[in-house]
């Protein structure tokens, strides 16, 4: 296999905490999780006591001061070992950064130490019962109101982190007629009257993650509630999404390879007509061909981090990164499904809850077929 060359010693030395700490704080309690619909609350503390929330903010604001090199291997790890119901991705890699590179320094100053701390859990609420991929079509409002303050109005759903969060970025219309240029991002704390959580909603897969409603009903913001500039809430929405949709790639190569690792020590065990299954011909050359798949997705995807590094990422090469490594994850996770026989029907198989968890990969994030329209406008082809 191809050497990655991505991480350093110290990034390794990382990934050997991270991994320590995943085995004593998460993986005795995820399948209870997984039960109860949501991971302990308790869990955002210990992470942040530990330094593995939001290590890329600057220090003065509580991080570590870290390259993205460390929240990479955050994603990979949690994703080979199926702890897909822990939202530190969002929180760190989304709601932090918005807020670092769009909020006042007030802003920054009260939310940031405490996202890293833990004590208040992020969520980003874009996707509306009517309007998701197409963030255009949004119809949350906020209304300004004489004290230079908003009144916030709407509702939003499969909201990531939404039934523990402590702080949403909300993303709503100021201006009902300019479309993608009317739309400007709020902060809303937990607890402003008007805000509320709705059920927790049970998903086919990630259901260790806590995914909900929120409605707000005539929230009054005031005026700093307002993150950025009014009406550029799509630009700044634009301008992250590639690393948004970066980290869904990252994600799912490494859910593919460790499905792969899993399936090949299950062959090499189960046996049928007096032989391993993985010594017939057709199991070694199925996972011959998903092991280059998998290698190909891992060098693209390396080579797309080494450019977000350098600022070089473009919207285009982010969508092809997260379109074709999740529609691989899901051909690899049917795959393996099938080599696992019966068993891979089985919820105790680490195999059948990564297949329940890929699916969602192709929808979130924007659709694989939105990624597909990014990709051909970049190439100059008309569109609609």
């Amino acid at each position: 296999m191809i050497e990655r060359t991505l991480f350093t010693p110290d990034h390794e030395a990382f990934r050997d905490s991270f991994r320590r700490f995943m085995d004593k704080e998460i993986a005795p309690f995820h399948e209870d999780w997984e039960a109860q619909g949501y991971v302990d609350r308790a869990l955002w503390n210990k992470a942040g006591e530990n330094g593995f929330l939001c290590m890329s903010l600057p220090e003065e604001y509580g991080g570590a001061g870290a390259d993205l090199l460390y929240s990479v291997i955050q994603f990979e790890e949690l994703w080979a070992r199926g702890f897909t119901g822990v939202g530190f991705g969002l929180h760190s890699e989304i709601v932090a950064p918005y807020i670092l590179h769009y909020g006042t320094q007030a802003q920054k100053r009260k939310y940031l130490p405490q996202l890293a701390s833990g004590e208040m859990v992020g969520a980003i609420a874009m996707s509306e019962p009517g309007a998701g991929s197409d963030l255009q079509a949004v119809r949350t409002a906020a209304l300004p109101q004489p004290d230079g303050g908003w009144h916030l109005s709407g509702s939003k759903t499969f909201i990531t982190n939404g039934w523990h969060a402590d702080l949403v970025i909300v993303v709503a219309k100021t201006d009902p007629e300019g479309g993608a240029k009317g739309t400007s991002l709020f902060l809303v704390e937990r607890g402003m009257p008007g805000f509320e959580k709705g059920q927790r909603l049970k998903k086919l897969g990630l259901k260790a993650q806590d995914t909900s409603e929120l409605f707000f009903n005539d929230v009054h913001l005031p005026p700093d509630a307002l993150l950025g500039e009014q009406n550029r809430g799509f630009v700044c929405l634009m301008e992250q999404l590639p690393w948004e949709r970066l980290q869904i790639a990252i994600s799912a190569v490494a859910a593919s390879q460790a499905a792969i690792e899993h399936t090949v020590a299950y062959v090499k065990d189960r046996k049928v007509f007096g032989q391993p299954v993985g010594a017939y011909q057709n199991t070694r050359y199925t996972l011959a061909e998903l092991q280059t798949e998998v290698q190909i997705a891992q060098v693209f995807v390396d080579k797309c981090i080494e450019l977000l590094q350098q600022q070089k990422l473009d919207t285009a090469t982010a969508s092809m990164a997260k379109y074709w490594t999740t529609d691989l994850q899901c051909k690899v996770m049917d795959e393996c499904v099938q080599l696992h026989g019966g068993y891979g029907f089985m919820w105790e198989y680490p195999v059948t809850r990564a297949y329940a968890d890929a699916r969602v990969q192709r929808i979130y994030g924007g659709t694989n077929e939105i990624m597909k329209e990014v990709i051909t406008r970049a190439m100059g082809l008309p569109g609609r």
